[in-house]
């Protein structure tokens, strides 16, 4: 992680997330702390890394979520050379997801 993006507030921050419990408990949160096109921009990035890693076109994706070209590209190239967290994090879901079958 990038030195400039450590530091206690930052932790403080993850801290707080990491106390919540369910998504009903997430939407209050974020809420507060997001702006509505913040927190659809966050939700919309985690959307094209998903169908990036499904191996959607950058044409698919831009008609299916309307995220720019750019914003695919930079979602592209931190699953290609960033540090794997949205990796980690779909990894985690879809062995969760199998779990509950």
């Amino acid at each position: 992680m990038s030195k400039k993006l450590r530091s206690q507030a930052v932790d403080r921050l993850f801290d707080a997330i990491l106390c919540l419990e369910n998504r009903e408990e997430c939407y209050t949160f974020f809420e507060d702390v997001c702006t509505v096109n913040e927190l659809l921009s966050l939700s919309q990035r985690f959307e094209v890394a998903g169908m990036l890693r499904d191996q959607n076109t950058y044409l698919e994706i831009a008609e299916k979520t309307g995220a720019s070209t750019a914003t695919i590209s930079r979602v592209n190239r931190s699953l290609n050379y960033g540090n794997d967290g949205y990796e980690l994090v779909y990894s985690r879901m879809e062995e969760n997801s199998k779990e509950r079958d």
